[in-house]
């Protein structure tokens, strides 16, 4: 699943794209090539009628697509690690995070629909305060999602793909990583090919998340890709991140990601990559390393 920054403030929200984008999408899919929706999870789609394989890393915006009805993904990272160096309110406090083996377990139930669970088996984070000289820690398991991705259109066919995906944190119970709250919200993503050999997927999220004091804030998390084949089975992708906490109070966090991905086969992909924090709000950086595949 993709990384999640901190809460926030006030950011470059691209909703006009966003919206311009479904307003010519609209009038531009394609009907899909055949009828494939006969297809479910006890009946699956045969290996020949199955569609590109499509995931939802390595970069933080979600695909578009569902993975074909009656079939399994697997989606993980070896390893992901985040690190920050926070100097605000005069204080110095350097932070990592590092994630290992979270995965996003996918089942294909409809032609156009697919159950994920998303979770973070084990995670251990540090931060010392320089200032103070202190260091705390803690590990653990981290949270558990559920969501359920609907292509709308344009999986099988067409020069645009839209899909909406709500989606639930579980309330495990509480710990020094987890908030033990029930958090959930909506994705919904774009798809839309390009001239010379370009696409990109524009999404947009709505989330409700604890205040940390009985409540609910709405945050904001917007993200624009533009992918290439580059060589070969090599691809590879530029990204800008934009998240917002308008109740907070904070800043707005913003990252500049880029990241390559190589296809094995047709059902496996290995990745790399790493997200860069442009405002100070936001985590300096964010290496990681990951495999999807498809059976």
């Amino acid at each position: 699943m993709k990384t999640m920054f901190a809460q926030s403030s006030i950011p470059p929200v691209p909703g006009p794209v966003l919206g311009c984008l479904l307003a010519v999408a609209m009038s531009a899919a394609a009907a899909t090539p055949g009828d494939k929706s006969g297809f479910h999870l006890f009946n699956p789609t045969p290996r020949e009628l199955m569609r590109e394989m499509s995931t939802d890393r390595p970069d933080q915006t979600e695909s578009a697509y569902t993975l074909d009805a009656g079939h399994f993904q697997v989606e993980m990272d070896f390893v992901n690690a985040t690190f920050d160096r926070d100097r605000s309110g005069g204080g110095d406090v350097r932070s990592e995070v590092w994630s290992f083996a979270p995965l996003n377990l996918k089942v294909g139930l409809l032609n156009n629909m697919d159950l994920q669970f998303v979770l973070d088996p084990q995670v251990r984070a540090r931060a010392k305060d320089r200032l103070a000289n202190t260091v705390s820690k803690a590990s653990g398991f981290g949270d558990l999602v559920t969501r359920l991705k609907v292509n709308l259109w344009g999986n099988d066919g067409g020069s645009t793909a839209l899909a909406l995906m709500p989606f639930v944190k579980w309330p495990l119970s509480q710990s020094r990583l987890r908030n033990g709250k029930t958090e959930g919200g909506t994705i919904l993503a774009l798809g839309c090919e390009l001239p010379a050999g370009w696409s990109s997927t524009v999404m947009t999220e709505f989330d409700f998340v604890s205040d940390g004091s009985g409540g609910y804030d709405a945050e904001y998390f917007n993200t624009i890709t533009f992918g290439r084949d580059i060589v070969g089975n090599l691809a590879g992708y530029v990204e800008f991140a934009a998240l917002v906490t308008p109740e907070s109070g904070g800043a707005w966090q913003g990252q500049v990601d880029v990241g390559f991905t190589y296809a094995l086969n047709e059902n496996t992909q290995l990745d790399l990559g790493c997200n860069f924090g442009v405002t100070r709000s936001a985590p300096d950086f964010n290496p990681f390393l990951g495999l999807s595949w498809r059976f």
